[in-house]
């Protein structure tokens, strides 16, 4: 399998990449809960327990299961000469602009973690002042500071890999993320694609260094023709006609319809995966509050290297329906009780990650939906959230993948 496929939501699943929660989370207090995007602290042995049992319900369904923190140590080891350009990139973006402090990061980390697994995970969890060895610096911002003042902040939200980068047909969207926090999430992706001898290659259809803001929660692969992206809170229509223009005008791609969903910018509807998943050929989970008319614009090549756009002002169950090719069915989340779709909304109870059709991995605790798609015919692979939910992301969120087979 190398390079990517995927063509569809719902094709036979073969890899994926995930990343297991790590120190990162043990950085997060209750005063940067807001800036690092979270409600709640996870309790990082249990959130590990719950992960890995994601990975082995993906392992027993035939799925190879591969690790982001893997790809990027062995991109590090295959390359040693990187090492130190991933450092210094890295500290840069960690937002250290002095030479004085570089060094004193750069000999810490170095000193302490010359395995290069461990160098990427400790990038990964971030590092506060009292790690550092305690120099007489001169500097007044270092006699006022608070010993536990983060230095380089960690990166709580990586285990949600499906943000930072996205897999389009055979190609990759490496994407500049709505919040500072995250954007630098988008590192690994960038030297993975460039250097890691299973994806070096790829077409990228969008860069991190690119202007506007776009994440992988709002990327849809609808099929081989049709891709669906999200004008959401985290993604802007200036994005989604850059990435227009890349892939209608690269021969390899065979999408020529980009459907751009505009949908309400909350937290609600973060990414258009939170709005709806498909779970079978002609079925989809779907967050209850966007019932109704959707405006979504139907993109397709002008024939000149350009686009052509066409606004659609008509119900969600008519659009998909047209473009998957048959009548589909809507599922809410909490099957139309408003209080249990409230409550498993929040927990993602829409966010489902499809196996292969008609089989998806859930929550657990979403047993009021889990029990209307097992109504429906849906095979539902439970896996506990207690912890893992508390970053509100669901399976789907927590998963790229990076191969399906075709319908």
């Amino acid at each position: 399998m190398q390079g990517v496929n995927v063509k569809s939501e719902i094709g036979n699943l073969k890899k994926v990449i995930l990343h297991r929660p790590g120190d990162e989370l043990l950085n997060l207090t209750p005063n940067t809960l807001e800036e690092l995007l979270f409600d709640d602290i996870p309790f990082l042995p249990v959130a590990q327990e719950e992960h890995d049992a994601f990975a082995n319900i993906l392992r027993g369904e035939g799925v190879e299961v591969v690790y982001l923190e893997d790809l990027m140590a062995e991109v590090l080891d295959a390359k040693p000469e990187l090492r130190q350009q991933f450092l210094d990139q890295w500290i840069y973006e960690a937002g250290i602009r002095t030479d004085m402090y570089h060094d004193i990061i750069t000999d810490y980390i170095n000193s302490n973690y010359a395995g290069t697994k461990e160098m990427v995970m400790k990038t990964m969890a971030g590092i506060n002042l009292q790690e550092l060895p305690q120099k007489d610096t001169h500097l007044l911002v270092d006699m006022v500071s608070d010993r536990c003042k983060l230095v380089c902040a960690p990166m709580p939200n990586l285990y949600f890999t499906r943000d930072p980068f996205a897999m389009i047909g055979n190609g990759v969207s490496i994407n500049r993320m709505y919040s500072v926090t995250r954007n630098r999430e988008t590192i690994y992706g960038d030297y993975i694609f460039k250097y890691h001898p299973d994806f070096a290659g790829t077409p990228t259809y969008y860069d991190r260094n690119d202007t506007f803001h776009i994440e992988g929660g709002d990327i849809l692969n609808i099929n081989e023709h049709v891709l669906a992206i999200g004008i959401s809170q985290r993604t802007e229509p200036d994005a989604i006609d850059a990435i227009a223009h890349n892939v209608f005008n690269d021969e390899t791609s065979t999408i020529d319809t980009i459907l751009a969903f505009n949908i309400p910018s909350s937290r609600a509807f973060m990414h258009l995966d939170t709005v709806f998943t498909q779970i079978d050929y002609d079925k989809f989970t779907i967050h209850p509050g966007i019932m109704g008319p959707l405006t979504v614009f139907e993109i397709t090549p002008d024939g000149k290297g350009g686009t052509k756009i066409r606004e659609r002002n008509e119900d969600l169950e008519k659009v998909l329906s047209e473009y998957v090719g048959q009548p589909v069915k809507l599922i809410p989340c909490g099957g139309g009780d408003r209080i249990a779709a409230e409550r498993e909304q929040w927990n993602d109870g829409s966010n489902t990650l499809c196996v292969r059709p008609g089989t998806v991995v859930v929550y657990q605790r979403n047993n009021v939906t889990n029990d209307v798609l097992y109504k429906q015919g849906i095979n539902c692979l439970e896996m506990p959230s207690a912890e893992l939910s508390r970053g509100r992301g669901g399976p789907r969120c927590m998963s790229m993948p990076a191969w399906r087979e075709a319908l």
